[in-house]
């Protein structure tokens, strides 16, 4: 038998008929299986599509339903803060997996809850002890001073005892601010502060102390004269960020004078304390914003190193950051940046 693949195929026989040897030869299209081939075709391609469709869609769906738990423990555990930390992750009656990660969570914060309400009144009951006995002391060595006589090298001594005093106090004042505040538990009180008036009352503040600090106050040409020099924050705090960096303009300078050039934009209000005097290492300018860190140029110098800590801190709670820089010789610049 003999065929040939073509359109329309062909096919040859040899048969015997009486004796005789005949060859049929015929040819045929057969179009109704080739229309079942392609239908078969487009049926398996659509069957694949649809079942891979449903297998990824069930798939999702049951995953989704099978670690909805592990999602809402994730979003129970995001709202935990240090001021949140009586909050408990709710649970369910089941011996699951996740169901013993809530219970262990759930005993971690309260081990935690314990040592931070351990460490918050220890704070202010050390703060409270501490301070009353230093208030007295220094009023002590104040009347003191000023009402006897005493040679000079007394004099010297009585007020370097009266400036290690002071010095404890602000320490402990630190110390407290440190951990008092919480950035979700203030943004709830912020008001309208223009920014002018806290440097002003801040310079004020400064000045009873350094009488001889001058400030030249300098708005930027940069800004508008639409300006409404106003951000969001508390006043109080932010005239601790800026009686600590007067202070340091004031110890630190060479000729106790100061630059505060203010700057706004439409996108920040940038406020510049700019100082003459011994400058910070490169090397010191990451570690200079850290807790008791404190740079080659305050070896002299007494001082908690917890000032420019808490400036940090403070800005943070208002979404402002502050970077120092030294953009000439022997000369210091603070600039804190307020986003608007």
């Amino acid at each position: 038998m003999y065929s040939e693949k073509t359109v329309p195929e062909i096919y040859a026989a040899l048969r015997t008929i009486n004796g005789e040897n005949y060859y049929i030869l015929t040819s045929a299209l057969d179009s109704n299986g080739k229309s079942k081939l392609a239908y078969l075709k487009y049926l398996l391609i659509t069957a694949y599509v649809m079942s891979t469709f449903l297998i990824g869609f069930f798939s999702y769906y049951f995953m989704g339903q099978f670690l909805k738990p592990l999602e809402d423990l994730n979003q129970e555990i995001s709202e935990v803060t240090a001021h949140k930390l009586t909050t408990k992750i709710p649970v369910r009656d089941s011996n699951d997996e996740i169901n013993v990660l809530a219970k262990s969570f759930n005993t971690m914060i309260g081990r935690l809850d314990d040592v931070f309400q351990s460490q918050k009144d220890f704070t202010a009951s050390a703060s409270h002890e501490i301070r009353t006995p230093i208030t007295r002391m220094a009023f002590q060595l104040e009347n003191l001073i000023k009402l006897e006589q005493h040679s000079p090298e007394t004099l010297s001594s009585l007020k370097q005892i009266q400036q290690d005093v002071y010095q404890l106090s602000d320490l402990t004042n630190s110390l407290l601010l440190l951990t008092k505040f919480d950035k979700e538990n203030i943004q709830s009180i912020y008001e309208e502060v223009r920014i002018d008036e806290v440097i002003f009352e801040s310079f004020e503040a400064v000045e009873k102390s350094y009488p001889n600090l001058k400030m030249d106050f300098l708005i930027s040409e940069a800004t508008s004269e639409n300006a409404l020099l106003t951000i969001k924050g508390i006043q109080s705090l932010l005239d601790i960020v800026f009686i600590n960096l007067f202070k340091n303009a004031a110890v630190y300078s060479q000729d106790t004078e100061m630059d505060v050039l203010i700057t706004e934009t439409n996108e920040n209000l940038t406020v510049d304390v700019i100082s003459r005097g011994e400058t910070i290492p490169q090397d010191e300018h990451a570690k200079l914003f850290e807790a008791f860190k404190r740079g080659n140029n305050s070896q002299n110098i007494s001082g908690s190193g917890l000032g420019l800590r808490i400036v940090k801190r403070i800005l943070e709670y208002h979404g402002a950051q502050i970077i120092y820089s030294s953009p000439d010789e022997n000369v210091n610049k603070f600039s804190v940046i307020f986003t608007k």
